[in-house]
Order: C-alpha cells, then sequence, then structure tokens
C-alpha cells in the first residue's frame, strides 16, 4: 500500500518538473512571436525600424526575464 500514497519529496519534484516546462516553453513561444511580428511590421514599415527593434529587444528581455524567475523558484523549491 506504499505505492498509493505519493510522498512529499515526489509531489515536489513533479512541482519543480511542472514549472520548468511550463517556465521554459511559454517564454520560448512568446519570444518566437515577438520576433515574428517585429520583423513583419519592420518588412510593412521599414523606417521604423530602430523604433521597433527597441521595443522587440525589451520584449524578449522580459519573456526571457519570466524564464529565469521560474528556473530560481524550481532551484529554491529543489535545494530548500
Amino acid at each position: 500500500m506504499v505505492h498509493e500514497v505519493m510522498d512529499a519529496e515526489v509531489v515536489k519534484l513533479w512541482a519543480i518538473a511542472g514549472i520548468m516546462a511550463i517556465g521554459t516553453i511559454m517564454p520560448a513561444f512568446a519570444i518566437a512571436l515577438i520576433g515574428s511580428k517585429s520583423v513583419e511590421s519592420i518588412g510593412r514599415n521599414p523606417e521604423a525600424a530602430s523604433k521597433v527593434q527597441t521595443a522587440m529587444i525589451l520584449c524578449v528581455a522580459f519573456a526571457e526575464a519570466i524564464a529565469i524567475y521560474c528556473l530560481v523558484i524550481s532551484l529554491i523549491l529543489k535545494f530548500v
């Protein structure tokens, strides 16, 4: 009957796996969408390329920060 009950360590490891899976996949999709839309907008209006590029870099940095936050949370759960 030991196999029916999940140990707290197993639940913790599943939580870490879920956080890392969602925390890496979703920012990757966001960065891909940001990149494709910015290239599309530069293609439509090449004169605004510098403004679009600046906004794109900021948005990519914020999306990547979400992945880094997920990594930090996972490491805290793993080692604390």
